[in-house]
């Protein structure tokens, strides 16, 4: 099975350092982001499509045509356009069902063996409060219903997307949703589209570390570190 990792950003909040290597090269506890990313992969994922970008070459460098028996395919973004566009990149490359991933989150192995038991999936975790990021609506039978981004300020509990996303081939029949006001298209957004004709299974995460910027690194850490990761 296939894995994609969205790892084309340029990582300005990460600056400075992301200056000179790109944000999923950035090191906490031992190894750099994409390290950790892929020693979390189930067994099951035998190939890695790496769509890179700003400062690819260093991925390409470091990781080399395999990563712990894990063939490693990469596909360039010249033009940062959003998760959507990244991801129908990597398209004539897809043989099956797969899992895509974001560059620079951090996720636990259990966690996406358990969205690869559905053919199309979203990892969520609750939020208390208020937060930022992709809100996950749902219908009253649970059914995916929208994500919305941006912040949101209510009180009560939020459901965010994590990121992970199981798919078919089939995501692929559907146009991209460009993002409004935005040069950019997204992928959970066009996810919603392919809700209307397939069964999107929620799974809530057991663990989920977004590395956003410099001040995140010191909790991602600690984190690391307590989970033995």
């Amino acid at each position: 099975m296939q894995a994609v990792i969205l790892a084309a950003g340029k990582g300005v909040r990460m600056r400075p350092l992301t200056y000179d290597i790109p944000k999923p090269m950035v090191p906490v506890a031992g190894k750099n982001l994409l390290e950790h990313k892929l020693n979390q992969l189930p067994d099951s994922i035998d190939e890695v499509i790496i769509v890179i970008g700003y400062l690819g070459d260093q991925i390409i460098n470091y990781f080399g045509a395999q990563y712990h028996g894990k063939k490693i395919i990469y596909v360039r973004q010249e033009e940062l356009l959003g998760t959507g566009k990244a991801l129908w990149l990597a398209r004539e490359h897809i043989k099956g069902k797969f899992i895509s991933l974001m560059g620079d989150d951090i996720y636990a192995r259990a966690d996406l063996e358990k969205c690869l038991e559905y053919d199309w999936a979203v990892l969520a975790q609750k939020v208390p409060g208020p937060a930022r990021g992709g809100r996950i609506v749902l219908r009253p039978d649970g059914h995916l219903q929208e994500i919305i981004e941006g912040e949101h300020n209510h009180a009560h509990q939020h459901l965010l997307n994590t990121g992970v996303f199981v798919l078919e081939p089939e995501i692929f029949n559907y146009e991209l949703v460009k993002l409004p006001g935005k040069e950019e298209w997204g992928l959970p957004q066009t996810l919603v589209q392919a809700a209307q004709d397939f069964d999107i299974k929620i799974v809530l995460a057991s663990f989920w570390l977004p590395v956003t910027d410099a001040h995140d690194l010191k909790k991602a850490e600690e984190m690391l570190k307590s989970h033995n990761m």
